[in-house]
């Protein structure tokens, strides 16, 4: 049995997707730019955890021995 053109429509098919889809980093930035704004935010998560943790403590652990149930 032969496949015809099958595998060609399938490429045209797949580029088709992948063409619409595309995840591209060009953002206008330069890559200085890109690690100053990267660093930044950066900083803002790291202090935003900091004071987190220190208003109170830990609310994400999700429980320290809830793990073992039997």
């Amino acid at each position: 049995m032969t496949r015809g053109n099958q595998r060609e429509k399938d490429r045209e098919r797949a580029q088709a997707r992948s063409g619409s889809k595309g995840k591209t980093k060009d953002d206008g930035l330069t890559p200085e730019q890109r690690r100053e704004r990267d660093a930044k935010a950066l900083q803002e998560k790291a202090a935003k955890k900091a004071a987190q943790s220190a208003d109170g403590g830990n609310t994400a652990g999700g429980g320290a021995g809830s793990k073992n149930k039997k």
